[in-house]
């Protein structure tokens, strides 16, 4: 008996080389190396590595929006994240494009928390009482947050 996960190459071994990955891991980890946010706005598109090479390849990802901006700040985290899960050094550079994103498939979602049944947050040693409102009320707006702040 074998799990799911491990059967991925096999079978989509052919599709992922035809669009230039040799295995479908950097796809399938998209939103453990660049984070939720980042995943839903970029997809990793190809990763060319020069012929007879095991390194130095570059990964193209398709970004939305200005989020290509803030990915170019990241850079050296991605291709560190997405080394870890390919090989070392398989990943030197980054390209990326602009272009849409595909949506995550719609699925029923629970109703944001009130603001007064946020997640609790553990400020008994804030001793100064404005400080810890402060804290309470920006847990609270980041617990109940569906989409990054705008930038405007």
């Amino acid at each position: 008996m074998r799990d799911v996960g491990s059967l991925l190459p096999d079978v989509g071994g052919t599709a992922f080389r035809r669009f230039g990955f040799v295995q479908g891991a950097l796809l399938a980890r998209w939103k453990d190396v660049v984070g939720p946010v980042y995943a839903r706005w970029s997809i990793p598109e190809s990763l060319r590595i020069p012929r007879g090479q095991t390194t130095g390849g570059v990964l193209t990802i398709r970004v939305e929006g200005p989020f290509s901006l803030q990915l170019q700040h990241v850079a050296p985290q991605i291709i560190d994240r997405a080394n870890r899960i390919l090989g070392a050094n398989a990943v030197a550079r980054l390209k990326l494009v602009q272009g849409e994103v595909p949506k995550p498939a719609e699925r029923p979602q629970a109703a944001p928390l009130p603001v007064a049944a946020a997640p609790a947050v553990n400020l008994s040693g804030v001793r100064d009482e404005g400080l810890r409102s402060a804290l309470e009320d920006l847990a609270a707006q980041l617990g109940s947050a569906k989409a990054p702040p705008r930038i405007g």
